[in-house]
């Protein structure tokens, strides 16, 4: 029997830049917005999530996809 890829869910996570810390490191912070589809197509994801990210007062860095799922055998 061959293994199998089960999808559980997938996230849109939203990074920016949250300034220096006292050492001179940067910063970064993130949003996580769950639920998003499965077949959702990258280019629709990436124009919503940076839609989303222009709430923030903070400057916008990037954003991924987090997939997770299950393999079944």
């Amino acid at each position: 029997m061959a293994a199998t890829i089960e999808f559980l869910q997938a996230n849109g996570r939203v990074y920016f830049d949250g300034g220096m810390t006292d050492d001179g490191k940067p910063v970064t912070k993130s949003k996580t917005y769950r639920n998003v589809k499965e077949n959702v197509q990258a280019d629709n994801l990436y124009k919503v999530l940076e839609q989303l990210a222009q709430l923030s007062d903070l400057p916008f860095i990037g954003a991924e996809i987090v997939e997770t799922s299950n393999v079944i055998n």
